[in-house]
């Protein structure tokens, strides 16, 4: 314990010294802008003592008042958008103590185990992280979670509880908000929780320290100066004042940014000493947990998520489907296999009153975070439950898909097969859109040709033949060459163009009231900057062209085999073929795309039963 307690009080020293370097960046600041003050009021006073007389000196009052002046209004300005501008505050779903009374008392005891100040409010980010944010600059209103005339942390006053009357002569201090990623909620348990959130409650005693207080709020009111004055939306009269105040505003950040970067590393540090008293053991277990959790939410964004958000429907219980894929994960992975026994613990999300609707509204804040969707639900952005993913996703996405590769075939001219031979002996007549069509356009011989200027060929990917068949787009499928055929090039920059109109032609996302009182932050960043957190880059033409190849297969697959879409909580969606997942499509179609050799899909087509010639169903 006393080598904890030095440790503490190590951290907490370095870091309250850090602090006043910051502050004194700030005071020397204010003396350079008081200087040409000082001196005129020096001149003003040789007038009267009639000490300071004579040309010279006339002449020096008349350049240093005006100039004083200046820069008494300049600096005044400056600390007056330091001040009243908003910093930065993470979009996150605030929750109030009446909806989640449990996890509340859970913080409250941990920090007075840690005999700290609790955190004013809690709030949850669709992510696997948890931090302290300050939100008591007076535009972000008063802390959520905080009755008026109540303090925002530490034991209610003796006096106080046995009078009734609290804080009428005391003026409420609001500690920060305690920020936890709802992935952590429903993947861990309790104590897990609690482990995991102990250093990051341990924060809230630096936080109370008035010199690491003012030190923050200064360099905070500094960033904020610095998006105000990067604002493109001035006008031109104001651009040169704006252009003034971000050069001071940046002057003086680049002078404290060591002093506050090592002052936060104080803090840190101090908070992890303290924290070592509580639940250590079981913290060592945790962390596991977290990484194990990271995993999981990053394959879950970009593998299932993120195809549902491209057409336009949001999973509404993303954070259920964590705990589903690293149940999965365990049941694959054998370096997993302990963590499904801990599902039979009571879980964090059991803190919460209504899960369900804390998941539903963190789930869409991740939607907008990473994919940049609307704030509310309408005939274009409608939540899809997990039951009805396969066929309000997979299905509708296979089929949109395969209508887009045909409009565009349509548009190049490509005829449909003809003959009893393209169409096989019992095979309707060419009227539909069909497989045999992409195959024969795709089909080429030998000689290759570099690729279009408007379809960037993508990087390798060595890893794609074994990979599942997931969406085609978000696992980067690459070949073992930089180039394709040109038929395939001159199909990729259609579907390319094609998807460019349709995402120019959607309505741009709108902002909604919340509703239920579980609904994200009121928004405070620019929407023309979302997503914030975009997951991949663009897709390049050939990924977009494979993509689109394994719809129209798998179109045929459902149409003509009697195979069904599927969701598979690793990897997407799948194609099933009499219960079993078609774990070898992609490589087959790789070969078309990028060699122009059919006989790989067609082997595969006529082993599964599917006809290509026969046409199938489009939206």
């Amino acid at each position: 314990m006393t080598g904890t307690g030095a440790g503490v009080e190590a951290g907490a020293q370095a870091a309250r010294a850090r602090a006043l370097a910051v502050l004194r960046v700030r005071s020397r600041a204010l003396a350079v802008a008081l200087l040409p003050a000082a001196v005129a009021v020096v001149l003003l006073a040789g007038v009267s003592t009639e000490h300071l007389v004579g040309p010279f000196w006339r002449a020096a009052r008349w350049v240093l008042i005006p100039v004083a002046a200046l820069v008494l209004l300049a600096a005044g300005a400056v600390g007056l958008v330091v001040a009243r501008a908003r910093p930065a505050v993470s979009p996150t779903v605030p929750i109030a103590e009446e909806s989640a009374p449990d996890l509340y008392r859970m913080v409250r005891d941990l920090a007075d185990r840690l005999d700290v100040p609790a955190p004013s409010a809690i709030a949850l980010t669709p992510d696997c992280d948890s931090w302290l944010e300050d939100r008591t600059h007076p535009a972000h209103g008063p802390p959520a979670g905080v009755r008026p005339g109540r303090r925002a942390y530490g034991p209610p006053d003796e006096h106080d509880e046995m009078t009734g009357i609290r804080g009428l002569h005391r003026r409420a201090v609001a500690a920060p908000v305690l920020v936890i990623g709802s992935p952590f909620l429903w993947w861990m348990r309790v104590g897990e929780l609690r482990a995991v959130l102990a250093p990051v409650v341990a924060g809230t005693g630096p936080s109370a320290h008035p010199d690491i207080a003012a030190a923050r709020r200064f360099v905070r009111g500094l960033d904020a100066a610095v998006a105000v004055s990067s604002d493109p939306a001035r006008c031109p009269l104001t651009r040169v004042g704006c252009a003034g105040l971000g050069w001071v505003a940046r002057l003086l950040l680049r002078s404290c940014r060591e002093h506050a970067a090592e002052m936060e590393r104080g803090v840190a540090a101090a908070a992890a000493e303290r924290a070592q008293t509580v639940d250590y053991g079981l913290r060592i277990v945790a962390q596991e947990q977290v990484g194990l959790a990271y995993a999981g939410w990053d394959r879950l964004l970009t593998r299932v998520a993120l195809p549902a958000w491209r057409m336009g429907r949001w999973p509404s219980r993303l954070d259920a489907g964590v705990v589903a894929a690293l149940t999965e994960l365990s049941r694959r992975d054998r370096l997993a296999e302990g963590f499904a026994s801990r599902l039979g613990e009571r879980p964090a999300c059991d803190l919460l009153e209504e899960p369900g609707a804390v998941d539903e509204a963190a789930s869409l804040l991740a939607a907008r975070l990473f994919h940049g969707g609307p704030a509310e639900t309408g005939p274009d952005w409608a939540p899809v439950d997990w039951r009805e993913y396969p066929e309000e996703v997979v299905d509708r996405k296979w089929r949109i898909d395969a209508a887009r590769l045909h409009r565009v075939l349509d548009a190049l001219g490509v005829g449909r097969p003809q003959g009893p031979a393209a169409r096989g002996p019992e095979s309707p007549a060419p009227d539909g859109p069909t497989l045999s069509r992409i195959l024969d356009h795709l089909t080429t011989p030998p000689q290759r040709t570099p690729p279009s200027p408007a379809t960037p060929a993508p990087s390798p990917h060595p890893d794609a033949p074994d990979t599942p068949y997931g969406d085609a787009g978000d696992g980067g499928y690459g070949g073992d060459g930089d180039d394709v055929s040109e038929a395939a090039a001159v199909l990729a920059a259609g579907i390319t163009a094609e998807l460019a109109r349709e995402e120019a032609a959607a309505p741009p996302g709108r902002d909604a009231p919340d509703s239920a009182g579980q609904g994200a932050d009121p928004a405070l960043w620019d929407e023309g900057t979302l997503p914030l957190f975009p997951l991949q880059p663009p897709r390049t033409g050939r990924e977009l062209l494979t993509d689109h190849v394994t719809a129209m297969v798998c179109c045929a697959a459902m149409d003509t085999a009697g195979a069904t879409p599927g969701l598979d909580w690793l990897d997407g969606p799948s194609l099933l073929l009499h219960g079993r997942r078609a774990t070898d499509l992609t490589p087959r179609v790789l070969r078309l795309v990028e060699d122009g050799d059919p006989a790989p899909l067609r082997e595969w087509l006529v082993e599964t039963g599917i006809r290509p010639e026969k046409p199938v169903r489009l939206v």
